[in-house]
């Protein structure tokens, strides 16, 4: 009677090594990737390195390095292009727009996460539909809400704007960030004879540190760019560049070069628009991975 062989045979036995298709594939999300970041940082390269030139130099070698670094074109920038008085603008509305973002939907997403009661759904359905409003049917309208309060033109104005678009998208990102954190805590302080200012203050803001530098930086990210609120709630003044953010300031630069044609000033005011960015980004690029992963997950 034949019997069959169960030994493995020299074909069976030889290892198998890395697929040809898995291999073409994760080389192909590497040069996809790599030519993606080729996209994104060679134009602010380009821009950092032309900011150092002349205007000779940006019309007639626009690829080469400059000959020697200018630094008075950050100087011109600066002062005569006033993007210094931008900045400071920027400073005075972002700064608090930040503070009161995080205070204010830090609390309404802990309450939303921690306590049962009628209409906390539907609270938290409204929200999201925030974030999915378009934000240019609410122009037209927010002007003419903001000049009826007398807030327009004014810092105050811009800051509660930028304050109420900033809260949706928080507020959805901080209430699963506290669904993570452990009800223990809260219920141990309260047998402690802690009240819920001190359980949400003391307790949990403490722990939801890394949600809210991640959306600290996002927000950040977003109001320092933003363009479309100023621009339309920052232009009444009679001179009415004096209250422009930066974004602002640095259109209104662009447009003064058809009749200027300082170009290298304007490269140097968009590198100085671009720094901030760029080191809250260098500085924070971890802590936004785990803010994002950290608040994913129910624990």
């Amino acid at each position: 009677m034949a019997t069959v062989s169960t030994q493995p045979t020299a074909h069976s036995a030889v290892a198998h090594g890395p697929r040809p298709l898995a291999i073409v594939g994760k080389a192909l999300i590497y040069l996809i990737l790599g030519a993606w970041a080729i996209l994104v940082i060679f134009p602010m390269v380009w821009a950092i390195m032309t900011s150092f030139k002349t205007d000779q130099e940006i019309f007639f070698s626009p690829w080469a390095l400059p000959a020697k670094p200018i630094f008075d074109n950050f100087v011109r920038a600066w002062t005569t292009a006033r993007i210094g008085e931008y900045f400071i603008n920027t400073l005075i509305i972002v700064l608090p727009s930040l503070f009161l973002t995080l205070l204010l939907s830090s609390m309404a997403a802990y309450v939303l996460a921690r306590f049962e009661f009628r209409g906390r759904n539907l609270i938290t359905y409204l929200f999201l539909i925030g974030m999915i409003f378009p934000l240019f049917l609410a122009l037209v309208p927010l002007y003419f809400v903001t000049q009826k309060l007398g807030l327009l033109d004014t810092y105050p104005g811009l800051i509660l704007v930028y304050v109420a678009f900033s809260l949706s998208f928080t507020i959805f990102f901080l209430i699963n960030f506290f669904k993570t954190l452990p009800k223990e805590l809260g219920e141990a302080a309260l047998i402690d004879g802690a009240s819920q200012y001190d359980i949400f203050f003391r307790v949990y803001l403490p722990l939801a540190r890394p949600g809210l530098i991640t959306m600290g930086i996002f927000n950040f990210l977003g109001q320092w760019n933003q363009y479309i609120l100023p621009n339309t709630l920052m232009i009444t003044n009679d001179d009415k560049s004096t209250h422009y953010v930066l974004s602002q300031g640095l259109y209104y630069l662009q447009a003064k070069q058809f009749y200027g044609s300082d170009w290298s000033g304007l490269f140097a005011a968009v590198t100085i628009v671009m720094i901030p960015t760029l080191v809250v980004y260098l500085i924070f690029n971890d802590r936004i991975e785990k803010g994002m992963t950290a608040g994913a997950v129910k624990g």
